[in-house]
């Protein structure tokens, strides 16, 4: 027979192992809703990986070896995603203007398109959260995160960290 006083005493205990996922719950409630309007939007095929990667080419374009370093994945692994990102219209290959020999990759109109609309659908996503939670609670809990995170917090790396 379960002890219904001892399962409550370990639920109300708060364990360690529940912040990282009530934080990781938290973000994946917002990426979720997010891809949901990017794909009502004309981007149904994108991934939030996707957006990793077209941040670290960046507004002027990058070189394969400089996305794979901001990502912390091998000239390989940014390669494939490159590949794919061209394949769906986000990027396009074009010679460096500064080295003939190098070829930058580069956002298209669609992949400035999606990253435009990830940027409104982040405020959006923003505002329901202050909606439910209160514009003062939700900013305590911005600066309160900003306090626990490391100064790099804001890392292109992390599609790269998450999956192995």
């Amino acid at each position: 027979m379960v002890d219904e006083k001892k399962v409550n005493q370990v639920v109300e205990a708060r364990n360690g192992f529940e912040l990282p996922l009530l934080l990781f719950a938290g973000f994946r409630s917002i990426i979720d809703a997010l891809h949901r309007d990017l794909a009502e939007h004309g981007h149904p095929e994108t991934r939030p990986a996707y957006g990793f990667a077209l941040q670290a080419v960046g507004p002027d374009g990058a070189a394969i070896s400089e996305i794979g370093r901001r990502l912390g994945v091998s000239k390989q692994a940014a390669g494939k995603t490159v590949d794919k990102l061209e394949t769906l219209g986000y990027v396009e290959r074009a010679p460096d203007p500064a080295d003939g020999r190098r070829t930058l990759i580069r956002l298209t109109p669609h992949g400035v398109d999606l990253l435009t609309r990830s940027a409104e659908g982040f405020d959006r996503l923003r505002a329901e959260w202050a909606r439910t939670l209160g514009e003062g609670r939700l900013n305590a809990l911005e600066r309160d995160l900003r306090t626990m995170a490391p100064g790099g917090a804001f890392r292109l790396d992390a599609a790269g960290w998450f999956t192995g």
